[in-house]
């Protein structure tokens, strides 16, 4: 075991002001080796300069070691507008002293808040970064003082006073929503509101999407923490504006929308600036509030923002009414909270690539510029020591335990201690290129940084309370989760726990309790005495768009609390059995592709693989189609003379997939093709998942299985009726075809018009179309992810992961390639039921005419015009 040292030479020693104690212990450590960010536990140290230096002003100047005072230094335009002359920092670092248990310090920072600071000041605020900073700031520090109240130790003395000033502050950003829409003014005046002369604000007519979109958690917790439904109800408005707006082909929202009239001013779409915490207050405002519409409005963008805004591993924003369009060739260092939201989600395996990728940026310049090329140049070089990054590697670390994270977070100490670490703080890096400084320390370095960097090294002991009670505001403020049954009367601690495991679960193990009347492994979401069984044990069942279901257990709707702790311990064990899942080896999407005539291979059917039989990488099959009977493919097969040296067809649903393969195979079928039940489901909608195996051994199981969605599945159903002899070819990817291939396919086709019957043709296995393709690369396996949420829940395995996009991901790079060659081999004339059987292939040979070309060209130019002035 290493002994403990220190990697860093430590500064003097701090002053002693307002009474505390700058004898503080190392506030981060690196597994067993403390890493000090200065003398007196970093974070707690430069708090005791803000207050000796800088104190009541809203920030410290690191460089020139005094406080930052609006109107005394130089105008930084935007970026002023969060100082208010209300004490930002030390309010917005409330419940930070509380995460590093400092709860002495603590008490004594809320004396000063409660004392000193004024919130009626006649200057103009953002109502955004006042509401993330300083609303959420005293509501933080209001949720940890009553917890710390109940304790029995500190804060015995507190009766809601910064509850009370947080009402106060949100009463004087309603003005600001005195629109026709909703949508709040981007300023406020925090003693006169708006439009009076001495306000001098209220004229403006545009905002950020995210300036208009992250106040739900703010504002709910208000009103749910006094009984004043006003400000919930206000946010609310503004979301549903802003859901109203998207643009409803591409389910994407632009950057600037204009507040009376809802029209998009900019039009580009990303997750960095400008948009960011906006999806990130959808997934938080569920998990706060319970409300399935925001969970689905969540899942409808990420689902455009994985289909059009990520190109693994970037994220380039896209113009929202020509997604497939780039508007920009670099990214912004906002985007860094994205790997940390979609381990919320559950989405790991992305969320690993990008989070590398701004690793490596990191390691060439040592931070995470403002803005960087897709080849890692700097575009921006400011870097005013955002903790987003240090947010990613936090959740990261949570959900998968891979020391490597711990790694990563050990770089961003040393590399803030060797570059950023100045006499007075930490000053914002001018240039990562040459290591200028700025005199800047904002307040949300000591807000986020230093309490995300703490608790990727904290141990449970090390903290005064669990985290897990608790959700993160976009500034890392602490909200409790039971504010989301403020109104019931089942204990806060049992409804928190059970919400809280939706996302992260618990560490707990179940595994020697009692065991819930319905075990995981068994459930199948088509049994409906098993959905009886979950809704008595309060978990209910969300059906998405895609075919998937998610399970969400609410305590309060148990029919009981025995009830509920069997909800729990059900839970617990899908998260488990989705743990153990994540292990097993991780793979590509697959292609069914139609090859008889008259399609000649130009159909190409993305298609979901198996984890047991045939490895397609390897050996293609290919053979006639045959439906199954029962078409559930769940029993003896009672046609076996149809499916004999066929690809047998069956309808997804009653049992486990590795039974319908067994029941084939026993028929003599040499494939299977599972279609989706979920009428109208489409992998151009939905991520295809990872066909699970039955628990038990299925080496047994040698023929190829492919999974078709209900929309692919319904082409093959109609070529049958339409044709009757139908080939296909299961293989890793689509095969060219060459003109001898093609020729003996017509020569087939001829002889199916003699009305042969199709077990009379032969079928060949392992015959690959034309010159073989290079294999293609499997991806990587994703880091064990020890609890998820939203479970999904499949009928046919026991496969319950919210990562099935991750392992049948299709990048756009491969359907384009597709396409092209689809084109390619178009043929000259085809029937009007090709025409409709597909809308994967373009079926259309016209000649396009030459106005609707040039009107494209025109409407590109207008759009890359536009792009380059918004980049101005």
């Amino acid at each position: 075991m290493q002994s403990l040292v220190h990697l860093l030479q430590e500064t003097q020693d701090g002053p002693q002001v307002f009474k505390l104690s700058i004898y503080f212990r190392d506030a981060i450590k690196y597994s067993k080796t403390i890493v000090s960010l200065g003398r007196g536990g970093g974070a707690l140290y430069y708090m005791a300069w803000l207050l000796e230096h800088a104190y009541p002003a809203d920030e410290l100047m690191p460089l020139t070691c005094r406080g930052r005072v609006r109107g005394r230094e130089p105008s930084r335009g935007d970026v002023d507008d969060a100082l208010g002359k209300f004490s930002l920092t030390l309010i917005d670092t409330l419940d930070t002293l509380v995460v590093l248990n400092k709860t002495k310090e603590f008490e004594d920072a809320v004396k000063n808040v409660i004392k000193d600071v004024n919130l009626d000041n006649d200057i103009v605020v953002s109502v955004f970064e006042t509401n993330i900073r300083v609303l959420g700031g005293l509501l933080g520090g209001h949720s940890v003082a009553i917890m710390l109240k109940e304790k029995g130790e500190y804060m015995q003395w507190y009766s809601g006073e910064l509850l009370h000033m947080a009402k106060q502050l949100g009463y004087k950003l309603l003005p600001a929503f005195n629109t026709t829409s909703g949508l709040p003014y981007p300023r406020v005046n925090l003693k006169f509101g708006l439009r009076s002369p001495e306000a001098r604000t209220g004229t403006e007519t545009d905002t950020c999407t995210a300036c208009a979109g992250t106040l739900i958690l703010e504002f709910a917790a208000l009103s749910r923490f006094t009984g004043t439904s006003i400000f919930e109800e206000y946010a609310r408005k503004a979301l549903d504006f802003l859901w109203e707006k998207r643009q409803r082909n591409s389910n994407l929202v632009g950057v600037t929308i204009n507040i009376h009239t809802g029209d998009w001013v900019r039009k580009d779409s990303g997750v960095g600036a400008g948009i960011d915490s906006y999806y990130e207050y959808l997934l938080k405002a569920y998990v706060l509030l319970g409300d399935d519409r925001f969970l689905e409005r969540f899942n409808t963008h990420y689902d455009a923002i994985m289909r059009y805004i990520s190109q693994p591993p970037l994220l380039l924003d896209v113009h929202i009414h020509k997604p497939m369009l780039n508007a920009r060739t670099w990214m912004d260092s906002l985007l860094a909270f994205f790997p940390g939201l979609q381990v919320l989600k559950g989405d790991i395996r992305p969320a690993i690539e990008t989070h590398e990728m701004l690793y490596q940026v990191i390691k060439k310049h040592n931070f995470l510029p403002e803005a960087f090329t897709t080849d890692f140049r700097v575009h921006w070089a400011q870097h005013p020591l955002r903790p987003e990054f240090a947010e990613s590697t936090y959740f990261l670390y949570k959900a998968t335990g891979d020391p490597y994270y711990l790694e990563v977070g050990k770089t961003l100490i040393e590399n803030l201690n060797k570059y950023a670490r100045v006499p007075c703080g930490f000053a914002a890096m001018k240039d990562v290129r040459t290591g200028s400084h700025e005199d800047r320390m904002d307040s949300f370095f000591l807000a986020e940084m230093f309490k995300y960097l703490y608790l990727l090294f904290a141990d449970k002991e090390d903290m005064v309370f669990d985290i897990e009670d608790y959700i993160f505001t976009t500034e890392a403020h602490l909200l409790p989760l039971w504010l989301s049954t403020t109104n019931q009367t089942m204990s806060k601690k049992n409804t928190y726990e059970t919400l809280i495991l939706t996302i992260f679960g618990r560490e707990e193990s179940f595994g020697s309790g009692p065991k819930p009347p319905l075990r995981a492994r068994d459930f199948m979401a088509s049994n409906p005495e098993h959905l009886e069984i979950l809704k008595k044990m309060g978990v209910s069942l969300i059906h998405l768009k895609d075919g998937r279901v998610q399970l969400v257990q609410h305590a309060i709707q148990a029919a009981s609390s025995l009830d509920a702790e069997d909800g729990l311990r059900f839970m617990q064990e899908m998260i488990e059995l989705s743990s153990q899942q994540q292990k097993e080896q991780q793979l590509p999407p697959r292609a069914v592709q139609i090859v008889s005539h008259p399609f000649f291979g130009r159909v190409v059917l993305t298609a979901g693989p198996a984890q047991f039989g045939m490895d397609l990488s390897k050996h293609n099959t290919r053979g006639f189609v045959a439906t199954s009977k029962p078409y559930n493919g769940c029993s003896e097969i009672t046609n076996p003379e149809a499916v004999k040296e066929k690809i047998a067809l069956m309808q997804r649903g009653q049992c486990m997939f590795a039974e319908k393969a067994r029941n084939i195979q026993k028929a003599g079928a040499i494939g299977g093709i599972v279609i989706d039940d979920n009428e109208g489901s489409s992998s151009d909608t939905a991520p295809l998942f990872q066909m699970a195996g039955d628990g038990k051994n299925t080496d047994d199981i040698k023929i190829p299985m492919l999974f078709l969605f209900n929309k692919e599945g319904n082409i093959i159903l109609d070529a049958i009726r339409e044709y009757e002899s139908v080939e296909v070819l299961l293989s890793d990817k689509a095969k060219d075809r060459d003109l001898e291939m093609e020729n003996m396919d017509q020569k087939s086709s001829e002889n199916d018009s003699h009305k042969q019957r199709p077990e009379e043709t032969s079928a060949s296995q392992d015959l690959s179309l034309a010159s073989q393709e290079p294999e293609g690369e499997e991806s990587s396996d994703v880091t064990h992810l020890d609890s998820l949420s939203p479970v999904d829940a499949d009928s046919d395995s026991i496969s319950i992961s919210n990562q099935e996009s991750c392992i049948t991901e299709i990048h756009e790079a491969n359907v384009q390639e597709t396409e092209s060659t689809e084109l390619d081999n178009q043929p000259q004339e085809q029937s009007q039921t090709e025409t409709d059987s597909s809308s994967n292939v373009n079926w259309d040979n016209k000649v396009q005419p030459m106005e609707s070309i040039l009107a494209d060209w025109n409407e590109d130019i207008e759009a890359f015009e536009m792009m380059e002035k918004d980049e101005l």
